[in-house]
């Protein structure tokens, strides 16, 4: 029997949407239907088994028992024909199954051998359903995802009181409370508190991260201590969790290039087994061995094998943060053999932090830092806010009268000493001379006390801390032929690839050019994953065989433009993905050479007579079998498991001197 598409599982819609929740795993139709079928089947197995006592213990009188066989079978023949009229009026893959099984059944009454007429569809039933539910295992962990936020949530009111709520009415701008324990129901910015948020659910991290108010929470993550006032920013299917459903929705529909193949050639192989059955008919005369081959040649195994063996793909990567949005991508992942890195946010954590000092003699570098870091904190520069942490904010110095001189830095005063830091131009201006500047490929800024330049302070976008495994373990899998690709100077990008072994860099590369640059590679005969996070990526992305988004920090554009999205920006992610489609396009190899060579071989004995003079019930039950082998090899990818922590940044020389200081 073929196997029921089963429907996309998904978060509740909005209370006042028009659009009716999305069903879990079978609608309610499907359901009632699997268990009409199975009941049926149940019955007609039990009328049978009382035609078979009847016709042992009386031989002599059969009309009772051809009565009851013929009840049977009629039982189980009527869903076995609709079946096979609707894949009539909507052809499929699956239905070439169904249209097989009720030709040997119109056989089976034609020749009136009404036990296998009975038999028969009942194998394949029980059959189908323990399809489905292998099935339902590996879309259950896709189908768990639309269920973390289905729950209540403690809604603040204007007067400051907790009212519970169910979570479908949240609105924008509501202030909710989340409590120690509490999963987050929507996406939201926290306005009050700070806490330990477990998101191994949606990104596959065991580390919980830790948040404080002005960061954004996700929804389905878990609130481990601490409490959270949480001002809602998206809801329902706008949410973070609800746009990965999504994306899980789209790949779980998309077909497997092996099942598309099949497809195309799905009405050839039809006529060539009618052929078949009927000259084994014309030569053998066996109505047994015919109807045989129509039931050997059920093409189950082969139409499950990509199918079955995609989802439990899909969900696994799901369980390691990683959305991949249809099954081809994972057989095309398999089959790269070069990786394009965008530079910024990519394999750099996209933020600027202090790579060195150079103070003048007699000036201690603990001092400079805690000068630097407490007239950062006064501002929202991307220099001052990366200035700013570099000591522990109870070192911060008691600063007044600070102010910013737009494009040129900041001032203060510390007791009688005027404080400046910022572009030599506004030492200048306070009548300081920045000298010995040093030779550095990013940004940089002088700092001065009273009368006094008291040195240079060195920043920079330095790769993640994962970025060397990451790469390396590319290597290790045969993608050595690594791209830089970048907007970026040219001197800042040679700079990052030394630092990360990539010796193939394009800087100062502009969306268009970076899209040209990857066409070229695909030109020479290299198959390239790209990965990015910006807009200016969005172009290559698409250029590419496989574009990769960073989910954490992507843009909506080069999200919508990728074909796989990391929702962590752990680059380690990246290497998980190949390992998992290799061997995801490995079991489908298996499954797709056991299904076909099982089919053979048992359409040759079922067309040789030797399965005997029961062959159709033997074919049924040795086709369900090799079904459900190839099932149970799919399911061992479930068990595929490279959960890791992105490992923390390592504490420098500088963070150490801070601690001194």
């Amino acid at each position: 029997m073929s196997a029921t598409a089963l429907p996309h599982s998904g978060l509740d819609r909005d209370a006042d949407s028009d659009k009716a929740p999305r069903p879990t795993l079978l609608s309610f139709a499907e359901r009632s239907s699997l268990a009409v079928r199975l009941t049926l089947s149940m019955v007609a197995g039990g009328l049978l088994c009382i035609a078979l006592i009847w016709r042992v213990v009386f031989p002599a009188d059969q009309s009772l028992s051809e009565l009851v066989a013929g009840l049977a079978a009629l039982l189980v023949t009527v869903p076995v024909m609709t079946a096979a009229w609707d894949s009539l009026r909507h052809p499929s893959l699956h239905g070439m199954s169904d249209q097989l099984v009720a030709l040997a059944l119109l056989a089976c009454w034609a020749t009136g051998d009404l036990i296998t007429a009975a038999i028969l569809p009942i194998v394949m039933i029980i059959g189908h359903v323990l399809e489905e539910r292998s099935l339902l295992g590996s879309r259950e962990a896709i189908g768990a995802l639309g269920r973390l936020v289905q729950s209540n949530a403690r809604r603040l009111t204007a007067d400051g009181r907790s009212e519970e709520v169910p979570t479908q009415a949240l609105r924008i701008g509501d202030r909710i409370q989340l409590h120690a324990g509490d999963r987050v129901p929507v996406d939201g910015m926290i306005l009050d508190g700070a806490a330990s948020i477990d998101t191994a659910s949606l990104t596959g991290e065991s580390v919980p991260i830790e948040v404080q108010a002005g960061q954004p929470i996700m929804a389905g993550s878990v609130n481990l201590d601490g409490s959270l006032v949480v001002e809602v920013t998206s809801i329902g299917d706008d949410t973070t969790l609800g746009k990965i459903v999504a994306l899980m929705h789209e790949a779980e529909a998309a077909k497997p290039p092996v099942t598309r193949l099949l497809e195309a050639y799905s009405g050839h192989y039809m006529v060539l087994i009618l052929l078949v059955a009927a000259g084994v008919w014309f030569a053998t005369g066996s109505t047994a061995a015919m109807l045989a081959v129509l039931v050997a040649s059920c093409p189950c195994a082969l139409v499950l094998a990509a199918p079955a063996t995609a989802v439990a793909a899909i969900a696994v990567a799901a369980r390691h943060g990683i959305l991949i949005k249809g099954s081809a991508f994972l057989e095309q992942l398999a089959e790269v053999t070069s990786v394009v890195f965008d530079k910024t946010g990519t394999v750099t954590s996209g933020k600027l932090n202090l790579v060195g000092l150079h103070a003048m003699p007699g000036v201690a570098e603990g001092e400079m830092m805690a000068l630097a870091a407490s007239l950062g904190a006064e501002s929202n520069h991307p220099v001052s806010r990366a200035l700013a942490g570099i000591v522990q904010p109870e070192l911060h110095l008691p600063l007044h009268e600070a102010r910013e001189d737009r494009g040129l830095g900041m001032h203060a005063r510390l007791g009688e000493d005027r404080i400046a830091m910022g572009r030599p131009a506004l030492l200048a201006s306070f009548g300081i001379v920045a000298h010995d500047m040093p030779d550095h490929d990013g940004p940089m800024v002088a700092l001065s006390r009273g009368s006094r330049f008291l040195g240079w302070l060195m920043l920079a976008d330095e790769p993640r801390p994962e970025s060397f495994e990451a790469l390396e373990d590319l290597r290790q899998l045969g993608l050595r032929r690594q791209i830089l690709l970048t907007g970026d100077r040219a001197k800042v990008a040679q700079r990052i690839g030394r630092q990360l072994g990539i010796g193939d860099i394009c800087a100062d590369a502009l969306p268009e050019q970076k899209m040209h640059r990857v066409l070229d590679e695909v030109q020479q005969g290299f198959k390239p994953m790209v990965i990015g996070d910006g807009i200016n990526d969005s172009l290559a992305l698409k250029a590419g065989a496989v574009g990769v988004a960073m989910g954490a920090q992507g843009t909506d554009v080069a999200l919508a433009s990728a074909d796989l999205v990391l929702m962590t920006s752990d680059l380690r992610r990246l290497a998980t993905c190949i390992r998992l489609s290799r061997r995801c396009r490995r079991t489908i190899h298996m499954n797709v050479a056991f299904g076909l060579g099982w089919t053979i071989i048992l359409i040759v004995l079922a067309a040789c007579g030797l399965l005997g003079a029961e062959g159709a019930i033997i074919a049924a039950v040795v086709h369900n079998f090799s079904t459900l082998v190839g099932m149970a090899n799919s399911g061992r990818l479930l068990l595929f498991d490279e959960t890791v922590a992105v490992p923390q940044a390592p504490t420098t020389s500088l963070a150490g001197a801070a601690a001194v200081a």
